[in-house]
């Protein structure tokens, strides 16, 4: 594990490297580990040194619940263990893909609806940071600011310490900094998938962490070549040299690679010792 520690939120002190736990689940399509596996990898990763745990309630598929497995393997939780959520434009795995009028998680009942259920599924009072999640379709085209002001109404309530935004656009993220305190951004971005440079340092100069999800998915035919020699001349795999990239990128990125595979889980915390030289990273492009 990586030594590399960031301030979410100015006060929640996490090490860069956490975990996401929504392999637990396979939601919302693909296969998952059994569930003493799940718990095993939950209270491993914390005994590496993960206190960053990122989940949600709508990580649950065919009675299997991302919340109930973490509350089950780590409640009552670890002092210094930080979990991120998430609310908004995700209801049952199809609300993402609804045209922006449809989505129906954006709605003050339902962001409600959904505080409530994670906190009552993690067995918690309050909930360390939420991630308001924006939809896919018509990105821009629907107002972040009503949903956002009922999270921040919700946060004043004490039911949240920190807020946050996923899937959003710079626009969106200068919009969001206006209404309110934003601790972190969780958007697509990974060695393939660049196309959030400008956003990673915009919230590095503002002091906000960014928080890639699918970090070591996606690469082309030539950029894994590239990726298979720099993982080679390490003796390190291709998932190790794509994290180690991250987090070489900028120092507010903080990631959460899923896996429901302890010997994964073993190798991406590993990946925080992996330093890649100037070389490395002219290759990587």
């Amino acid at each position: 594990m990586t030594g590399e520690r960031w301030a979410l939120g100015g006060d929640l002190n996490v090490a860069r490297i956490g975990y996401g736990a929504m392999k637990l689940t396979g939601w919302p399509r693909g296969d998952r580990p059994a569930r003493e596996t799940s718990l095993a990898v939950l209270r491993r990763a914390v005994e590496l040194g993960v206190n960053h745990i990122d989940t949600s309630h709508y990580y649950s598929r065919d009675g299997v619940a991302a919340n109930e497995l973490i509350r089950e393997a780590l409640h009552p939780y670890p002092d210094d263990l930080v979990i991120v959520t998430k609310v908004g434009a995700l209801v049952e795995g199809s609300d993402i893909a609804l045209p922006p009028a449809e989505m129906t998680g954006l709605t003050p009942d339902n962001l409600r609806r959904g505080i409530e259920a994670n906190l009552r599924s993690l067995g918690v009072d309050r909930l360390d940071v939420v991630n308001l999640r924006m939809g896919d379709l018509g990105r821009g085209a629907v107002s972040l600011a009503a949903p956002l002001e009922t999270l921040l109404a919700l946060r004043d309530e004490g039911l949240i310490r920190h807020l946050g935004v996923s899937n959003v656009t710079a626009a969106e993220f200068a919009q969001a900094r206006d209404i309110a305190p934003i601790a972190c951004v969780q958007n697509l971005y990974n060695l393939a998938r660049r196309d959030d440079d400008p956003l990673v340092d915009a919230c590095a100069e503002a002091g906000v962490a960014y928080v890639p999800f699918f970090p070591i998915g996606g690469f082309e035919p030539l950029t894994a070549g590239r990726v298979d020699a720099v993982a080679a001349r390490h003796r390190a795999t291709v998932p190790q040299v794509a994290l180690a990239w991250l987090l070489a990128r900028s120092p507010n990125i903080l990631l959460i690679p899923g896996t429901g595979s302890p010997v994964h889980l073993e190798e991406n915390v590993a990946a925080g010792e992996l330093k890649l030289t100037a070389e490395d990273l002219a290759e990587l492009g």
